[in-house]
């Protein structure tokens, strides 16, 4: 069975990504800062008769990431690293005159620097999976350069008929290259290229991770490397963020889930993509900017 690390999985749109990875058999290793919460969820998601490590523990702490990834190995191995915890910096969010600087280091720490941490303590792992050997023969992948809409590559892309939104970045005489290995997905937020007020701590955070995914997809090519944006949910972090707003009409994270399931299943080039073209099944799908 295919093996997934997932960060922020106690609630909110890792919890329901972990159970859609269930529904379809993947053993998973999760991980949450509150151990009750985290419990609970690992429970309900072994229901589904798949093995799930629960590790509680804050994802800063270098310790606890090497035991995220030691406990993937005790289950064979690692084909899905998923970095989606968070961290706002300021509950509820201020402007930017009035973001305390200790709340700016824990945001970049959290979003930035230990899904680096993480990534580099998974590579061998995912550098050994296999999950993605069997689309070789669906999907070439040209080129080392990932996708993202707008960034000057959108004009050589080859569609594939198995993945009609799945595009080839690069030069188009460039020697076919697929990737064998795993792959690593990191939630990002509009907040990463959109001026929000209050949103700037946060915003750049995110800007960050989008950044270094994309140079890490072009120092890593032998895994698929995508950045995702959610779009607005109904999460226990929007409502910390911005507790006066009116969430009730902002969807439940059970609703992304299969943009991010499509990624898999079309094994998706590395790149920038939102859910909202993912689920519409454009056929440009992509990312947004």
């Amino acid at each position: 069975m295919p093996v997934a690390i997932i960060t922020g999985a106690s609630k909110g749109l890792g919890r329901a990504l972990a159970a859609g990875l269930a529904g379809r058999g993947w053993d998973l290793v999760v991980d949450a800062r509150s151990a009750g919460p985290l419990e609970a969820a690992a429970r309900e998601l072994r229901e589904t008769g798949v093995r799930v490590v629960a590790l509680p523990g804050d994802v800063t702490d270098g310790g606890h990431r090497a035991a995220l990834v030691a406990a993937a190995a005790e289950l064979g191995g690692l084909d899905l690293l998923v970095n989606n915890a968070s961290a706002l910096g300021a509950e509820p969010l201020v402007r930017l005159a009035d973001h305390p600087l200790d709340g700016l280091r824990t945001t970049l720490e959290v979003n930035v620097v230990a899904p680096l941490g993480l990534a580099q303590e998974a590579l061998p792992l995912l550098h050994a999976s296999s999950y993605l050997a069997s689309y070789a023969d669906d999907i070439s992948y040209i080129g080392g350069v990932p996708y993202i809409r707008g960034a000057g590559n959108a004009g050589t892309y080859e569609s594939h008929p198995y993945a009609r939104d799945v595009r080839n970045a690069g030069l188009s005489d460039s020697p076919p290259y697929v990737g064998g290995g795993g792959a690593i997905l990191n939630i990002s937020s509009d907040a990463a290229v959109e001026a929000y007020s209050t949103w700037g701590g946060y915003g750049a955070a995110k800007a960050a991770l989008d950044q270094q995914s994309a140079v890490l997809a072009v120092e890593e090519p032998g895994l698929r490397v995508w950045w995702v944006d959610p779009g607005d949910m109904r999460t226990d972090l929007y409502a910390a963020a911005a507790p006066d707003d009116d969430e009730s009409g902002r969807p439940l994270p059970e609703t992304v889930v299969p943009a991010l399931l499509r990624l898999l299943d079309e094994a998706a080039v590395s790149g920038r993509y939102t859910a909202a073209d993912l689920l519409a099944g454009a056929a440009d799908a992509g990312g947004s900017r």
